[in-house]
């Protein structure tokens, strides 16, 4: 499969990336128009073995928020050192790909088939049949999970 990207505003495409986009993972990288990349400069890993995909500005917001966590507290030392110690400037190849280094790619278990999920304010990169596991598992589990959170309650889709 190959992709053919057009130029277009990064706000706009991540305000409404809401669907989950499959692609190849050709040559360890993902590409992406030039100018689109430019504005997406960090990525991370998820505790889901997934990877994130940020635009700086929101990526300075969660670090500014991550980094006033208190040192004290195990768990936010674990999702500082998770999320902070893995992030990584995204540089990319001649062809316009984004370079996934070594680390991150093992981390999530990217190979040739992944999956981009549109996530808002992110995009999360998934290993393809990590994806198709877990969303299955996710779907079981929500015919079971009874009633919704409060804060989801006035959600009409």
């Amino acid at each position: 499969m190959e992709w053919h990207l057009s130029s277009c505003d990064p706000k706009e495409i991540l305000d409404d990336a809401i669907a989950a986009t499959s692609g190849l993972f050709k040559e360890k990288g993902i590409a992406l128009e030039p100018e689109f990349a430019s504005n997406l400069p960090r990525i991370t890993v998820d505790r889901d073995h997934s990877l994130l995909l940020y635009p700086l500005p929101e990526w300075e917001e969660i670090e500014r928020k991550l980094v006033k966590l208190p040192s004290f507290n195990v768990q936010a030392r674990r999702l500082q050192r998770l999320l902070i110690g893995h992030a990584t400037e995204v540089e990319l190849d001649g062809n316009g790909r984004i370079l996934l280094p070594p680390p991150l790619r093992e981390f999530a278990s990217l190979d040739k088939a992944v999956v981009m999920i549109g996530q808002g304010n992110k995009f999360e990169i998934w290993d393809e049949a990590m994806w198709n596991a877990r969303r299955a598992e996710w779907l079981t589990a929500a015919e079971g999970d009874g009633e919704l959170p409060d804060e989801l309650g006035s959600l009409s889709l």
